[in-house]
């Protein structure tokens, strides 16, 4: 089973790499023949030129962003997990404080981002609240669906043996939302790079989106265009990782994890 499971693996990494390749030879080639301006669109050959002359540039406005992902990645999910615990325990305050959760969640971040900029200044703390807002919410919502569906028959072995609340809290709610947990992690790690660089679109003396601002407002489109495909290729290592991750820490489950 476990070699049948790698060769699967190893498959379906070959044959991902492959869509890849043919995606960016079939843009190479469009570029070439169509011989479309760089302005409009740089081949990828260009764009991979410009992040090899360019590697210290990039290193530092990378680490900025990642860096302000990462610490408001960690917020916003350190605080979805605190907020669905009190609302598991105190089911009473669940109507009122998802009403304000999801007010929150449905403003436009694009308009968040520039009142926290004049408000906190052009440094890194409106950034990383920006991030820890678009990670809050669906970290919320998934722990509060894992602890509250939790196996009825666990549910009424606990109450056979007079388990207390906090007991079916500690022992059977928190193990139940670690999948949702994860699940949730999955999708907000990738989005905490565009908060940081939708925050940084609002004014920032460093980072990729400020590179990215300043590349479309000059029409240098190869930097551009660098800055993304850092962004792509960071978005799916952390996501691999993160189910990596996933498959250790949930490794009752018998699902199948891609």
């Amino acid at each position: 089973m476990n070699s049948s499971m790698k060769n699967k693996k190893k498959n379906s990494f070959w044959v991902a790499a492959t869509i890849i390749l043919i995606f960016f030879i079939f843009w190479e080639l469009l570029v070439f023949i169509k011989k479309t301006p760089v302005y409009i669109l740089p081949a990828p050959s260009r764009i991979l030129v410009t992040l090899y002359e360019n590697p210290l540039f990039y290193l530092q406005a990378s680490s900025i962003t990642l860096g302000e992902a990462i610490i408001g990645l960690i917020i916003g999910v350190l605080a979805g997990i605190l907020l669905a615990s009190i609302l598991v325990l105190l089911p009473g305050l669940e109507d009122g404080v998802m009403t304000l959760a999801i007010f929150i969640k449905s403003t436009p971040l694009v308009a968040i981002a520039p009142l926290l900029t004049l408000w906190l200044g052009f440094g890194v703390l409106p950034k990383i609240l920006i991030t820890a807002l678009l990670s809050f919410f669906p970290v919320l919502v998934n722990i509060i669906s894992g602890m509250q569906r939790v196996d009825p028959a666990l549910m009424d072995l606990f109450r056979s043996w007079n388990a207390s609340k906090m007991e079916i809290f500690r022992h059977l709610r928190v193990p139940s939302s670690i999948p949702y947990l994860c699940t949730a992690l999955k999708i907000t790690a990738p989005l905490s790079l565009i908060g940081a660089v939708v925050a940084e679109w609002t004014g920032a003396s460093g980072g990729l989106g400020r590179i990215m601002w300043l590349a479309y407002s000059n029409l240098n489109l190869p930097f551009l265009f660098a800055a993304i495909f850092i962004l792509a290729a960071a978005g799916m290592i952390i996501y691999r990782l993160l189910s990596w991750v996933e498959i250790k820490a949930v490794f009752w489950q018998t699902s199948n994890f891609n």
